[in-house]
């Protein structure tokens, strides 16, 4: 199979299902940030002082982020040709960030992002993931999104600041408070 196939040199490209749209529409705007951030957590994942059991998490969530990037290509009315993200997804980061969050020091103050190099990979996922959810709401506003989406792409970036809390307390990196 060829990567390049020419389609999208006039601005143009396919949903699932052969429907044309801009390259500049919502839906394509969303699972483009989805994208992205899929990314960063790869190079994060490549990060070689990866505490357990976090690298198994976060592979869980990209593939969690392959399954919302298809179901947003697939244009409604079509058969979304990979399994939803439910409510059961959203629960596993909820637990995770229970568990994380039980070995951290309460929260008083605003912190700065940063600390290790890992939790500063994480908190940059925390803000691209912040981004993923203002896109998805935009896209929302004009074609039904699935609140079981909305819900887990809100509750990951909770999840991604508190592993980056919970990278840095593991590995001895600083928290910097903000002071106003």
């Amino acid at each position: 199979m060829k990567i390049y196939t020419k389609k999208g040199d006039a601005g143009g490209t396919e949903l699932l299902g052969g429907v044309k749209v801009s390259k500049a529409d919502q839906r394509i705007r969303t699972y483009g940030v989805f994208d992205e951030l899929n990314a960063v957590l790869g190079l994060t994942l490549a990060e070689t002082a990866m505490p357990d059991p976090l690298s198994v998490q976060l592979i869980r969530i990209q593939s969690d982020l392959f399954r919302a990037g298809t179901e947003l290509a697939t244009p409604e009315g079509k058969k979304l040709l990979a399994k939803a993200v439910t409510e059961a997804e959203t629960q596993a980061l909820e637990q995770e960030i229970d568990a994380m969050e039980a070995e951290l020091p309460p929260l008083k103050n605003f912190i700065l992002p940063g600390g290790v190099r890992t939790a500063g990979l994480l908190h940059l996922a925390r803000t691209i993931c912040r981004r993923a959810e203002r896109e998805l709401a935009a896209l929302n506003a004009d074609t039904a999104v699935r609140p079981e989406l909305l819900q887990y792409i809100n509750r990951l970036s909770d999840y991604l600041f508190v592993a980056a809390r919970w990278v840095n307390h593991r590995q001895g990196g600083k928290e910097e408070i903000w002071k106003s």
